[in-house]
């Protein structure tokens, strides 16, 4: 049987072992054991974290993997480009790893290649900040971690030292971005890439809860994107892949329009979009099996691009609160057979979400 390297072991990442398995392979996941799923449908189950990546490169090179791959995860993404490049796996190469994890990185790189990008500097404790050539408001968020951590917007001078605490609190490299607030409409694109050619496949509406940390609160699929702008918002985003060099797997791109019709580019991750983005709602609303080219670009198969159900339009709506329970409680009463899953709810947070880690949970649903 043909063995798969999956690195992550959550909820998110739980999707990619079930396609996995269905389609023939054996699955060896790498994750902490303490409340991963994955412990309990993957075939082989190693208690590893996913950034002990030298750890894990040993016991790749005893199981002999046709391919490695994760979804969802910036810090997956590191262990999984590194296993596979020293095991001569189809992956993207160290430099893409740098800048799709590190955030002031990608902003360099994607400026040099002359893709618009807003104003930027990085920062730490302790060092003076110059903001002169900064336009308010401004984001300030950690240079390399993702999922809402560490964000505030801030209007003035008098809120960045807080800001950049707070950032810093969730750096693992202890530094901070400092970077102009793009206005717009928040959306991302998701794309899947193989030898070096992108392929489009869906925009995805995002909601958050605004200023100043927002966080993500839902997501539907298709978007309300004109037609008409489409083409020219995909063409910026493949310029952006090019210049990050992504060649293989999923890429997520968070961007923003405004009322021009302008795309700002907000941070690409080369790996499907969290939140059930790219596991269910790609799936659900263009009818690729966008689960199976991951897998399929991580061991060097082409691409199967043919459309495997009929699309519907879906959506995905987070819990924070209680108000947010009994939504969801009138939701299920009402329209039961358009839910498609509801997540384990940690009733525990309620009133304590933080970032997107620490939201009480979700159902995807469709709708009309």
């Amino acid at each position: 049987m043909k063995k798969l390297v999956i690195i992550g072991a959550n909820d998110f990442q739980n999707q990619l072992i079930l396609k996995a398995k269905d389609i023939g392979y054996e699955t060896h996941v790498f994750a902490w054991k303490e409340g991963a799923i994955g412990e309990k449908t993957a075939d082989y189950f190693y208690p590893i974290s996913i950034v002990e990546k030298e750890k894990i490169l040993d016991e790749c090179r005893k199981i002999n993997p046709s391919g490695i791959c994760s979804i969802a995860s910036d810090l997956a993404t590191i262990t999984v480009n590194y296993v596979a490049e020293n095991l001569g796996l189809p992956c993207n190469g160290i430099n893409t790893t740098i800048w799709c994890t590190n955030k002031y990185e990608m902003r360099k790189k994607l400026k040099n290649a002359g893709v618009k990008t807003p104003g930027f500097i990085k920062t730490k404790l302790g060092k003076d900040v110059d903001l002169s050539g900064l336009k308010f408001p401004l984001i300030v968020k950690p240079t390399d971690r993702s999922g809402s951590r560490g964000i505030t917007k801030i209007f003035s001078n008098n809120e960045l030292n807080k800001a950049i605490e707070y950032s810093i609190k969730d750096s693992f490299e202890k530094e901070a971005i400092i970077e102009e607030y793009i206005n717009g409409s928040e959306y991302s694109c998701e794309c899947i890439s193989y030898e070096g050619k992108h392929h489009f496949l869906t925009f995805t509406k995002k909601f958050t809860t605004g200023s100043p940390n927002f966080i993500e609160t839902g997501h539907i699929q298709p978007s309300d994107i004109d037609i008409k702008l489409q083409k020219d918002i995909i063409s910026e985003i493949f310029k952006a892949l090019d210049a990050l060099e992504i060649t293989n797997g999923a890429s997520h791109t968070e961007f923003k329009l405004d009322d021009n019709g302008n795309i700002g580019i907000i941070e690409i991750g080369a790996r499907m979009g969290g939140d059930c983005i790219g596991s269910d709602l790609v799936y659900l609303s263009t009818g690729y099996d966008y689960l199976k080219m991951v897998i399929d670009a991580s061991v060097g198969n082409s691409l199967d691009l043919s459309k495997k159900i009929e699309p519907r339009k879906t959506a995905i709506k987070f819990i924070f609160n209680q108000e947010d329970l009994n939504e969801f409680e009138k939701f299920k009463k009402d329209n039961s057979d358009e839910i498609y899953r509801i997540s384990d709810f940690n009733y525990d947070n309620i009133g304590n979400v933080a970032d997107s880690s620490s939201r009480i949970g979700y159902y995807i649903y469709f709708l009309n």
